[in-house]
């Protein structure tokens, strides 16, 4: 039954999540070569509120736990599983403050209204999944960026997302050049839960009344530990707090 509902709802929900990728495109641009990167980053922000806001239309809710306990005015590493795309644009809006940043794939830097215009010029880390060698000084860049700003870097070291929640071995690689290039940064864990269920249909008809969990975990500050215990404590948090 859920199902046969979605699909008139996912109609009208793309609709809306469509024009506003639309409306916020020459928004974006206007703010980014005019007024730079502070009105830029606003103009991100509302496209990210009112994307949020379009998953309401499918019963969506969130619900962020322990946000407060995330340092401010240092460079960030948010390491955290992925489940859907409606990760990081909730995590766009309520991290607003952190400034957040993203190690994508370059495939998503043309081609998507909004989306490829913000990840080109805002600051994310656009890399090349098959040639490591163009990674490399891809996320260094944006390492050495966070540190100089105090802004954050999200992350993803499953590489991809998963399709029914369950948590894919972390890859050190990307995650090891942002902690060598900002050893000042906190990182910070985080376990996502239920994004996954949007899509369990697949793109088309998208499911409903989900409620969507972000568990903010205990911060640990990159030069307090070798690499090695800090690649395991933040898996090890990330993945217990993941319920399946």
């Amino acid at each position: 039954m859920e199902k046969l509902i979605s699909y008139p709802i996912s109609v009208i929900y793309y609709l809306c999540f469509g024009l506003t990728l639309v409306v916020f495109h020459p928004i974006q641009w206007v703010c980014f070569h005019v007024f730079g990167y502070q009105a830029h980053k606003i103009s991100v922000d509302y496209l990210n509120f009112f994307l949020v806001l379009c998953t309401r239309l499918l019963g969506t809710s969130y619900q962020f736990e322990n946000i407060e306990n995330i340092p401010k005015n240092t460079p960030l590493i948010f390491v955290s599983n992925h489940q859907s795309m409606y990760d990081i644009i909730a995590m766009i809006w309520f991290f607003r403050r952190f400034h957040c940043k993203f190690v994508s794939k370059k495939e998503l830097g043309s081609g998507i209204p909004s989306v490829s215009f913000n990840l080109r010029h805002g600051g994310s880390a656009l890399i090349d999944r098959k040639d490591p060698k163009q990674a490399i000084p891809a996320i260094k860049d944006l390492a050495e960026y966070i540190e100089k700003h105090n802004r954050s870097a999200v992350i993803f070291p499953e590489g991809t997302r998963s399709k029914t929640g369950q948590p894919k071995e972390f890859a050190q690689s990307g995650f090891k050049i942002l902690c060598k290039y900002a050893p000042s940064a906190y990182v910070v864990p985080i376990s996502i839960n239920n994004s996954w269920k949007i899509v369990k249909y697949g793109f088309f008809p998208l499911g409903l009344g989900n409620h969507l969990t972000f568990v903010v975990h205990k911060p640990l500050a990159v030069n307090e530990y070798d690499f090695a215990e800090l690649m395991e404590k933040t898996e090890a948090a990330v993945v217990q707090g993941i319920k399946i």
